[in-house]
């Protein structure tokens, strides 16, 4: 359950923000698209910090103790966008702004596919976008992403709400699928040049879920 999970507060970002850059420090996207700027290592905490942030004002962002081994943020599928109202807000604009205009540009050009394939699948559905998850390397493998996806989805379940996440390895798809996701759209996303995959979990018929 999702109350049994360490909710985030402001201060801890900090932590958060370096637990998910560990996580994906060697992510083929992540690092193609900062490889070779200048000030790479600034770029990347600053480009890890802004979802967290955003999730933090309208979402949720979790972690399973907190030490914040594992942490996790997600949305309301209809809030789901970064805007630039909604960025600053949220905080998300300070961070944002140090990502730097070129790799934003790229960014743009790169996933504005993926939010216009997110909109269409989930259009008149209920649903959460799972924007981030990440386990530090150190505490990999010992089943604490499983237990903040698994927390996820239950409350997923009772709402009644299709889970949505993008992922950019074949083997996540692979350990997503066990937790019953589906593969709804793979693409080469433009000027990268690499694979993502789009997938969603359906909730249960009404009937089926746990009260």
């Amino acid at each position: 359950m999702v109350t049994d999970l360490y909710r985030l507060n402001s201060g801890d970002i900090p932590l958060a923000r370096d637990t998910v850059k560990d996580a994906f420090r060697h992510d083929p996207v992540w690092n193609k698209l900062f490889h070779g700027r200048d000030r790479m290592e600034d770029r990347l905490t600053a480009f890890f910090e802004t979802p967290l942030r955003f999730c933090l004002h309208y979402g949720q962002v979790v972690a399973t103790s907190n030490q914040l081994e594992a942490v996790a943020g997600w949305l309301p599928g209809p809030l789901a966008f970064m805007n630039p109202w909604r960025m600053i807000r949220s905080g998300a604009i300070r961070p944002g702004s140090r990502i730097g205009l070129d790799v934003m540009m790229t960014m743009y050009s790169a996933f504005d596919q993926m939010e216009r394939d997110r909109k269409a699948h989930m259009r008149g559905k209920a649903s959460t976008y799972l924007q981030i998850i990440g386990v530090a390397p150190e505490h990999q493998g010992k089943g604490l992403g499983g237990r903040i996806l698994r927390a996820i989805i239950d409350e997923c379940e009772k709402n009644g709400h299709h889970l949505f996440l993008e992922t950019e390895t074949e083997e996540n798809v692979a350990l997503y699928e066990r937790f019953g996701f589906k593969v709804l759209k793979k693409i080469i996303l433009p000027v990268l040049g690499l694979p993502m995959w789009e997938m969603a979990r359906a909730p249960r018929p009404l009937g089926l879920r746990e009260p």
